[in-house]
């Protein structure tokens, strides 16, 4: 017999024969749900026998057959109650598990979330696709689907989905494109990194989202539930269906914040901060002007994160601040990487290293960050290095920089579109879709092994414009990504190493040497970050102009 745990209430199981009451009684179940008709499969115990059993073994026993593939509505609000009134935790069973998985699934739509509900599922072995709408539409078979159809539809209204709506629109201007995205603001995300440097005030990091969709592209403004890829549907919150031919997705990741223990809890206050939020990144420059003496811990999680430099940049900027105010003598800087190296492409390292030097900071690699006190202004690494077995130490700080865990959002993670680890699984070339042919996409949220960065997804949306536009057209795929991204690390005020790198860190410079050298600090990647990137994003790559962005053309074999 098999125990498919959907969660500390409920484990369900395909059929079950009278000797594994014992079992089940024993595993520490209370009660048990038959949801398999009698009579359905010759070699199938009746429910009286599997009751008697179950009586023997001290569980109470429920008969709630249903007919396979007829789950209907009233079925899982009877499901629902059984669950409420009985002894938990709940066995249930019929053939395969599905019915029960499915009967559960229902009776908590109105008060789980879809991808909550979709995850635990899926966790437990079943695939509850089929029934998506009915979870999104609070366990209820909808009425009136109200279709929208769309030519094109964009999930995400960030970086990537407003450039390659924009760059899609330019290519082909007859296109129905819809954007989908819930979000009032846009934010220029790589400009958090200056606000928390003092160099940028936040207000010129945020515009209307409604500023900035492209002219003729409908802006649907709601949250993305889950999608159906077989009906070539989304589905939105409230159960609105839109319809597509063809599917760009891009809705970013998730800023996992609720993974570090406490952490919620003292964000923007005793000392802990962050320029991964907008409201935080003010923060950050009050801490550091502030600071005259004490310990500055700066985290990073394990990969994948967004912009990878993002941690030491905000290191670089605090100890350039103290070293130009005389007080880095009195400061103790440390980095704490959950991971082994402080850059992933070697070639930036040593003039990195140098300014780990000038500020005296110490690296402590393999550290990732699993609790904070931030009254006690405590924070509790986990050390796993290679070889070794794991250890907890717990540092003392007067202020801390959390670079957050991160990971794909909810409703992509438990979607039929992601890969085993939570991404969008596409062709890290053509950034298509592996399984499903009309569908692409780009930015943070796809599983091409790049470096997520706004710089990237800048890349990135040319190359998947270009090859929507081709299918379209009947053609295959003619333009191809190198994995291009860009890290302009801010290691003083006024200088800064230009990383850029593609595939296998493959360097990718954007200029001759004599203009910028990436591999070196200078004023020059300064001027291009404070000046020239701001404008070139707002003006440029949010509205279809590919500055620097020309992409790979695919050649003949």
């Amino acid at each position: 017999m098999e125990f498919k745990k959907i969660n500390d209430d409920i484990t369900v199981s395909p059929q079950i024969l009278p000797e594994h009451l014992a079992e089940i009684a024993a595993a520490g179940y209370r009660s048990v749900i038959c949801n398999r008709p009698d009579g359905e499969g010759a070699d199938q115990p009746t429910f009286e026998e599997i009751a008697k059993a179950a009586s023997d073994a001290g569980l109470q026993t429920r008969y709630q057959p249903i007919v396979g593939g007829k789950v209907l509505d009233e079925d899982a609000e009877t499901f629902g109650k059984l669950l409420r009134e009985l002894p938990g935790p709940v066995f249930a069973y019929c053939r395969t598990g599905t019915r029960s998985a499915t009967l559960w699934s229902l009776s908590q739509a109105a008060g789980m979330a879809p991808a909550d509900i979709l995850q635990a599922t899926k966790s437990a072995g079943y695939d509850m696709a089929g029934v998506v709408r009915r979870i999104v539409n609070g366990g209820k078979t909808p009425t009136d689907e109200g279709d929208a159809k769309y030519d094109v539809v964009v999930v995400g209204g960030g970086a990537a989905g407003i450039a390659v709506s924009s760059s899609l629109k330019a290519r082909k201007p007859g296109l129905n494109i819809a954007v989908i995205d819930p979000a009032d603001v846009h934010y220029y995300q790589p400009g958090w990194t200056m606000v928390g440097g003092g160099i940028f005030e936040a207000e010129s990091t945020a515009r209307t989202m409604g500023s900035l969709i492209p002219k003729g592209v409908h802006w649907l403004k709601s949250a993305v539930a889950a999608f159906e890829p077989q009906n070539n549907a989304v589905i939105l919150d409230g159960c609105r269906v839109v319809k597509y031919d063809r599917l760009i997705v891009c809705p970013g990741l998730k800023l996992n914040w609720n993974a570090v223990k406490g952490l919620v809890d003292t964000l923007g206050k005793n000392g802990v901060t962050s320029n991964y939020r907008y409201d935080l990144a003010p923060y950050t420059w009050e801490l550091v002007k502030g600071m005259k003496k004490g310990r500055a811990l700066f985290t990073q999680p394990p990969m994948p994160i967004k912009c990878a430099g993002a941690p030491q940049k905000a290191l670089y900027l605090s100890g350039d601040h103290w070293f130009r105010n005389g007080m880095l003598k009195n400061i103790d800087i440390q980095f704490m990487n959950a991971g082994g190296v402080l850059f992933g492409v070697k070639d930036y390292v040593p003039a990195l290293e140098e300014y780990v030097k000038k500020y005296d900071a110490s690296l402590n690699f393999f550290h990732n960050l699993v609790a904070v006190d931030g009254k006690a202004k405590t924070a509790t690494f986990k050390v796993a290095k290679p070889e070794t077995e794991p250890t907890e130490v717990t540092v003392e700080f007067d202020m801390m920089h959390v670079c957050p865990p991160q990971c794909a959002p909810d409703f992509i993670r438990v979607s039929p579109l992601a890969d085993a680890a939570g991404w969008v699984d596409v062709d890290q070339s053509t950034l298509r879709h592996k399984t499903y042919d009309n569908i692409w996409s780009l930015g943070d949220v796809m599983n091409a092994p790049n470096a997520k960065t706004a710089a990237a997804a800048r890349m990135q949306a040319p190359v998947v414009a270009d090859n929507v536009a081709a299918d379209i057209d009947g053609k295959s795929p003619v333009s191809m990504y190198n994995g291009y991204g860009s890290c302009p690390l801010t290691v003083e005020k006024g200088k800064i190493v230009l990383a850029e790198f593609g595939y296998g860190g493959t360097l990718l410079p954007s200029f001759p040497k004599w203009i910028i050298d990436g591999t070196k600090p200078t004023r020059a990647a300064w001027l291009l970050k404070e000046q020239i990137l701001p404008p070139v994003y707002w003006k440029a790559m949010l509205r279809g102009k590919e500055w620097l962005a020309k992409p790979e053309k695919v050649t003949a074999k």
